[in-house]
């Protein structure tokens, strides 16, 4: 059955299929020539009082760079969205930074110095005159000026107060998200169907995040009177901050709605009329923050969860081998601390989550008794259908698991190794490809302010991920865990729990949703109701027996309740008066919650900081299980009623300054530090950065052109194929390979090798790879070659799940990897640690960390030989068809096309498709030339 590629909010919206019939042809044009009438003035009263911004104390020296595909411009109005479905015609800077950052893909291997704005834009502070595109005061004030340029349209916003300078980063926000802005705060608050539409992608989308931060409307306030009253002047400081940036937004929404300019789909779906103007957009409020921060959160920067699904694979070793072989077995497939693992900080060791000599309060389900707790009752209409409760399958997965998604990289030099003796980094965040996208840029100067880069659309009032004066700073998701599963045993009924001896009753909270078909999505009426029992030590997400008695599983994660907190930290990496060095840098993002690995570099040093509020657990907690709710094994310093605790110091956190390098792709911090997300062991898609970039630093004189070639080599590289492959050919080539076929399909797969084992094309724009036969037989015959190499000595319920712990592959065509398909980020999760430390012990090679037990052939060469030789067959027989079967997007057998990115439409304007990358969105290229 072909594959469907995700689709989310108006992904429904097509020409002709989705877009009725009278908006087609002729009456399409009738319709856009009435539609354009209010769009000139407002275009010409922008460009009439066009000025310069002055570049503000810039210590780049014309050696700062980013890109973030497809365009600054995420807004369109009704004709311009209509003109793209029926023409393909794009708004201005909608998709003028797609080409550039594609065409890197293919222009990387002679790149230069000064070629590395052919595929990135110029950061520098400032625009220079002739590059203004246009100017505005917003809503005529005279402390901030908004001012875009020629080549991007990115607004860089001059403030002479405060308030002005936030007023017009909010104001700027509208202009290029206001959808996408209107859009995620309704998913963060649960509401997505009732705002965009009933398709079950949108039931899917909200249901997975509002699992995660089911809030009431007085619990989102709550975090911010917190945030506020926590932090002094600079809490007061970030909500006079965020209510300046609420009115900048606001203010837009009156602005677009008396001129007619607002985005399109808010005609499309239902809240506007097109011809009189009736209907509303809803204006911002402060809590809109709070549930735009949790959606982040949880997609970037919340690690952990998962314990019940890692003590159901326990529980399957156990029964399988007995508990004490079962238990080394289970141990030796999660790698909590693997030798072989790639390391971020290669120094020091930093222990958290490491296995207790003596477990305590660990609370294992009986077996067969764990069931998933419902969230969706009441359904009604279209909410009924298969493919409403396959969605919601789909979210409940991805939601309750441990392996999220991760993304973003890092590659950072210090001056000892570079060709000009400072330090320089190529670092980004792997966000997706959506249309509009996630992020946008933004250059903000203003008191107390200045940087450019990066912010999520709805929360830009600081850059969060950019460059400063002289320094720069990025991230990459790190996935330690905060999160805990707690076993509460049921007193009186189904929802009441025994909360420190006393029977308690649960916390019901509720989100009724009801939709109806509108022209953007034609999805039948339809309805239900979420629900989410919460109690102290969080939402009910299992139900189960422990000894036989009743228990719910619960989630605790330290940032629940406090997803505001980390605004402090992103106002403080604002500040040029905070931060001067790696050390202010460092105490900046120690202010953030939320799981993330922090990078730096000025033009002295480098720095690193892994961020999250880590909780002291009580000696002997295991935390990759459930425990009891107990108070003797709660976390240290616990208190409910504020979701606080104890948290481990920023010492005990990995961290350094001017090590060698860094290099980090969601890999494994540092030694003893583990994750919660299976699979840090001795091949990991980290290895790809860390092994091009140790070579340039062995090499010395690195350059920036040198750094994003590494990336970029690494961006096509296939990690199976480079780091895996090759064992694999060694075991099938130890004796002659007879079989035509398979004679056939080993001497693709070395040619594929000896040529570097990338996914590049033929030729720019080809749109068929070079190998593309080898591509096809290995995509084929991994899963084959796991499950045949595996299955028969683990058994199929040991196998099955362990593979809900972690994924059999992620390649770019994987759409049943974490990321889903045409999504770039590829080969994060998979089994290749597991097949490589296998097949080395079968060769007889030195393994340190090795698997419990030797599983290819049951470790004789031969019969692992003709296990790899059988596969092997079969997956060369299949045909490009089978293994690459079509989608939403694809053809079948369109093998270029399975890997492509496509940006996933959250607005009415569609993009073309591009060659995969498996590399960040949005990216920075930074050298600092000097510092203040």
């Amino acid at each position: 059955m072909p594959r469907r590629a995700p689709r989310t909010v108006l992904d429904r919206m097509r020409t002709p299929s989705g877009i009725p019939g009278f908006l087609k042809t002729a009456s399409v044009c009738t319709l856009i020539a009435g539609l354009l009438s209010p769009l000139a003035p407002a275009a010409a009263s922008e460009t009439a009082a066009a000025q310069v911004t002055a570049a503000a104390n810039d210590h780049c020296g014309n050696q700062c760079s980013d890109i973030l595909p497809p365009g600054q411009n995420g807004n369109a109005t009704l004709a311009q969205i209509l003109l793209n479905q029926a023409f393909g015609t794009q708004p201005e800077h909608a998709e003028d930074q797609l080409g550039p950052y594609a065409n890197l893909a293919k222009g990387y291997s002679g790149l230069t110095n000064d070629k590395i704005n052919n595929f990135f834009n110029d950061a520098s502070f400032g625009v220079p005159a002739d590059q203004v595109a246009s100017s505005v005061k917003p809503a005529g004030r005279g402390d901030v000026t908004i001012v875009r340029d020629k080549k991007t349209g990115v607004p860089h916003i001059t403030g002479t107060t405060r308030y002005g300078t936030e007023f017009g980063a909010g104001y700027a926000a509208a202009q290029d998200r206001l959808w996408l802005m209107d859009v995620f705060r309704h998913v963060g608050r649960g509401q997505l169907t009732s705002f965009a539409g009933g398709a079950p992608s949108n039931q899917g989308l909200e249901q997975q995040f509002w699992r995660h931060a089911p809030y009431s409307e007085a619990d989102l306030q709550a975090q911010i009177d917190n945030a506020v009253a926590t932090n002094g002047e600079r809490g007061q400081q970030a909500l006079a901050d965020a209510r300046a940036y609420l009115d900048g937004i606001n203010s837009y929404i009156d602005a677009s709605d008396s001129g007619r300019t607002f985005p399109g789909e808010y005609v499309l779906t239902g809240h506007k009329d097109s011809v009189t103007n009736a209907g509303t957009i809803e204006h911002f409020k402060i809590t809109d923050l709070v549930a735009l921060a949790s959606v982040i959160g949880a997609l970037f920067g919340s690690g952990g969860g998962g314990e019940v699904n890692n003590a159901l694979s326990l529980l399957a070793a156990q029964e399988k081998y007995g508990v004490t072989e079962g238990t080394k077995v289970w141990e030796s497939f999660r790698m909590r601390n693997d030798p072989e693992a790639v390391l971020t900080q290669r120094d020091g060791s930093f222990p958290y989550g490491t296995k207790p000599a003596d477990p305590q309060g660990t609370a294992l389900p009986d077996a067969g008794s764990v069931a998933p707790e419902p969230l969706v009752y009441d359904r009604t209409g279209s909410a009924t259908t298969a493919g409403a409760t396959s969605a919601s399958g789909d979210a409940a997965k991805a939601a309750r698991s441990s392996a999220k998604r991760g993304m973003s990289n890092a590659l950072v030099v210090s001056g000892e190794h570079t060709a000009s003796g400072r330090p320089v980094a190529v670092f980004g965040p792997q966000t997706g490809y959506f249309a509009p996208q996630l992020l946008l840029l933004q250059e903000i100067q203003g008191p107390g302010i200045s940087a450019r880069g990066a912010s999520f659309a709805g929360l830009s009032m600081y850059v969060e991920l950019g460059r400063g004066q002289d320094y720069a700073w990025s991230a990459t998701t790190s996935g330690q865990d905060i999160i805990d599963s707690y076993a509460v045993e049921l007193c009186q009924d189904e929802y009441h729990y025994l909360y420190r001896g006393t029977c308690t009753p649960m916390e019901k909270i509720e989100q009724k949703n009801a939709w109806k078909p509108t022209v953007a999505d034609g999805t039948a009426a339809g309805s239900y109701t979420m629900r989410v029992w919460r109690t102290k030590y969080g939402p009910v997400e299992y139900r189960a027996t422990v000894g036989g008695k009743k228990v719910a599983y619960t989630t605790l994660r330290s940032s629940f309740m406090h997803e505001a907190d980390s605004i402090i930290g992103f106002q403080m990496l604002n500040d040029p008066d905070y931060v001067k060095g790696p050390d202010t840098f460092r105490k900046a993002v120690q202010h953030i919650n939320y799981t993330f690995n922090w990078f730096y570099a000025d033009s002295e040093h480098t720095a690193y900081y892994n961020s999250g509020d880590n909780p002291v657990r009580a000696s002997g907690v295991d935390a990759e299980f459930p425990v009891w709710a107990r108070p003797a094994y709660e976390w240290r310093g616990w208190n409910p009623a504020t979701n606080t605790a104890d948290y481990t110091p920023p010492s005990a956190h990995p961290h350094s300054i001017d090590q060698d390098y860094y290099v980090s792709w969601n890999n494994k911090q540092a030694r003893d530090y583990t994750t919660a997300p299976w699979g840090d062991g001795s091949v990991h898609r980290g290895n790809l950065l860390e092994d091009r970039v140790k070579k340039l630093v062995q090499q010395g004189g690195v350059t920036r052109a040198a750094l994003v070639k590494a990336m970029a080599d690494a961006a096509l590289a296939d990690l199976r194929a480079e780091d895996v492959l090759p064992k694999l050919l060694k075991v099938v080539t130890s004796s002659p390979v007879t079989d035509p076929a398979a004679s056939a399909a080993v001497g693709r797969l070395q040619a594929w090798v000896a040529a570097g084992g990338k996914r590049t094309e033929t030729a720019a724009g080809s749109k068929k790879y070079a190998d593309a036969d080898a591509i096809r037989i290995l995509d084929a015959w991994w899963p084959l070659l796991v499950k045949a190499e595996f299955e028969p000595g683990l058994g199929s319920d040991l196998y099955t799940a362990v593979t809900a712990n972690l994924p059999v592959d992620e390649s770019p065509s994987a759409a049943h990897g974490p990321t889903g398909s045409h999504a770039g980020s590829s080969f994060q999760y998979g089994w290749w640690s597991y097949v490589d430390k296998d097949i080395r012990t079968v060769l007889g090679e030195q393994v340190k960390g090795p698997l419990a037990r030797t599983y290819c052939g049951d470790g004789d060469l031969g019969a692992c030989r003709d296990t790899l030789i059988g596969t092997l067959k079969q997956a060369a027989a299949k045909t490009a068809a089978q293994v690459y079967p079509g989608d939403d997007v694809c053809a079948a057998g369109d093998q270029w096309c399975a890997d492509s990115i496509n940006h996933r439409t959250l607005g009415g304007i569609k993009h073309g498709k591009i060659g995969w990358q498996n590399r960040p969105t949005y990216q920075q290229v930074v050298e600092f030339t000097s510092h203040r």
